[in-house]
C-alpha cells in the first residue's frame, strides 16, 4: 500500500468507529476485507488511526470536522506533512481538498487543543491540579511499550542483553526495578525467545510499580479479586513464593491467564465466584477495580471519548460494592489493596475516603497516584487495614 492509500484506510476505519463500533473491531473488519495489506501495511494504519483518536478534538478543530476525514487532515497539518501530495484522488489516495477544506484555517484552544471533552475536564483539573495540561499532552501522545522481567528466568541486565541478541533494544526504567522500557523494534518482542520463555513480559511500568507496593510475606495466601488476565497477579507471584489466587466476576477475562502463568512458571489457582468466601482469609486482597481508564487512554485512546457522568456513577458504585465484598475476604491482620487505572479522585482518593466513612474498623496506611508525567499510565494504590 502507498501512504495515501493508508491514509484512505485510516479515514475508512475512523468512520467506522465515529458510528459507535469498537476501535479493534473496525480495525479487525478493515483487516478482513483488505488482504491485499501486508503486515506493515496493517500497522501503519492502526498506528494513524491510534494517532487519530488520541487527538479527535484538537485534529477535527485543525481538519474542519470530527469526520474520519476532518481528523487525517488534521493529523496531516499537524504533523506538517504536505495535504496535496497525499489527496491525490489517484489509485486508492484520498479525494483532493475541496476549496472549503483547502481554506479552513483553526487553532485548536483550551480543552480542545488538550483533547479533554468538556464534561470530564473539571474533575481531572481538580485531581491533577498544576499537572492537568501536561498529563492531558501526554495523553495525546503513543504510550511506551513497557516490558517485566521474571526475576524467576534471570536478571533485568540478562533481559536486556537476551533481546539485544534479537535486536530488541530495552532500558531500565525507573519506576520498578523489574522495568523495561523497549526503546527499538518492539513489534518484535511477541516472537522472541525472552518472551516466549517467560523471561519477560508485557506491562505498565507504573503498573508494576503499584504491585511492588504490595505488602507480601513468603507463605501468604493472596487473592486477586478483579484478575482480569491476571498481569498483576504474576507480577505479584514473580517477586516472592506464596500462594495465589486469581478471581474474577466474568471468568472469560482470565483465559489467557493459565497460558501466561505456565510461560513465566508461576501457579495461581483460579477461583469461581461460588468457591470465593469458602476459600477466605486471605493475607492480601487486591482489587484492581473496574474504572474509567484516563490513566491509560494514550493505550485506548476511544474510551476517552465514549465515556460519560453516568458511566463514572456506574463504576463508582460498582467499586464500592467491590471494596465491601472483599473486605470481609481478609484476614484480621491482612491487608485490603484498592487499585485504578483512573486519574479521578471521584475513583481514587474519594473512594477510600467513602470506605472509611462506612467502615469505621478500617484505616488507610498508605496511598499513591501515579501520572503519565512519571513514564507509565496513570495508577492509583492505596492499602488499608482494620
Amino acid at each position: 500500500m502507498q501512504p495515501a492509500a493508508r491514509l484512505s484506510a485510516a479515514i475508512e476505519i475512523l468512520d467506522d468507529i465515529l458510528e459507535g463500533n469498537a476501535a479493534e473491531k473496525a480495525l479487525t473488519n478493515w483487516a478482513r476485507g483488505s488482504r491485499f495489506a501486508g503486515s506493515k501495511d496493517r500497522a501503519a494504519v492502526r498506528d494513524h488511526v491510534f494517532s487519530a483518536l488520541r487527538c479527535k478534538r484538537s485534529y477535527g478543530e485543525l481538519g474542519g470536522a470530527e469526520t474520519g476525514r476532518g481528523i487525517v487532515l488534521g493529523l496531516l497539518r499537524a504533523q506538517g506533512i504536505s495535504i496535496e501530495e497525499m489527496f491525490t484522488g489517484e489509485g486508492h489516495a484520498p479525494a483532493p481538498m475541496s476549496d472549503e477544506e483547502a481554506a479552513h484555517r483553526a487553532v485548536p484552544e483550551g480543552n480542545v487543543a488538550l483533547d479533554c471533552p468538556d464534561w470530564i475536564a473539571p474533575l481531572l483539573q481538580a485531581s491533577l491540579g498544576d499537572d492537568f495540561a501536561a498529563v492531558c499532552h501526554a495523553l495525546q501522545h503513543r504510550a511506551p511499550v513497557f516490558l517485566r522481567v521474571n526475576p524467576r528466568m534471570g536478571s533485568r541486565e540478562q533481559a536486556i542483553t537476551a533481546l539485544a541478541a534479537e535486536n530488541i533494544t530495552a532500558v531500565a526504567h525507573p519506576l520498578s526495578e523489574t522495568a523495561l522500557e523497549v526503546t527499538e523494534n518492539p513489534r518484535r518482542v511477541h516472537l522472541s525467545e525472552p518472551y516466549n520463555e517467560g523471561h519477560v513480559e508485557f506491562q505498565d511500568a507504573a503498573s508494576q510499580a503499584v504491585v511492588d507496593l504490595l505488602p507480601i510475606s513468603e507463605g501468604d495466601r493472596v487473592l486477586d479479586y478483579c484478575a482480569g488476565g491476571g498481569g498483576k497477579v504474576l507480577a505479584m507471584a514473580a517477586r516472592i513464593e506464596a500462594r495465589y489466587f486469581a478471581h474474577d466476576a466474568n471468568p472469560k477475562r482470565m483465559q489467557d491467564l493459565p497460558a501466561r502463568a505456565t510461560r513465566a512458571r508461576a501457579f495461581i489457582s483460579e477461583l469461581p465466584s461460588e468457591e470465593v468466601a469458602e476459600a477466605a482469609p486471605f493475607d492480601l486482597v487486591l482489587c484492581d477495580v473496574p474504572c474509567s481508564g484516563s490513566g491509560a487512554w494514550r493505550r485506548s485512546p476511544a474510551g476517552k471519548w465514549g465515556f460519560d457522568q453516568e458511566q463514572l456513577d456506574d463504576l463508582r458504585q460498582t467499586q464500592q460494592e467491590i471494596l465491601g465484598a472483599a473486605a470481609g475476604l481478609v484476614a484480621p491482620s491482612g491487608v485490603l489493596a484498592y487499585t485504578t487505572c483512573s486519574l479521578l479522585d471521584a475513583e481514587n482518593s474519594e473512594q477510600i475516603a467513602r470506605f472509611l466513612a462506612a467502615h469505621s474498623d478500617w484505616k488507610c496506611t498508605a496511598q499513591h497516584r501515579f501520572t503519565p508525567l512519571d513514564g507509565g499510565d496513570g495508577f492509583f494504590c492505596a492499602l488499608l487495614t482494620r
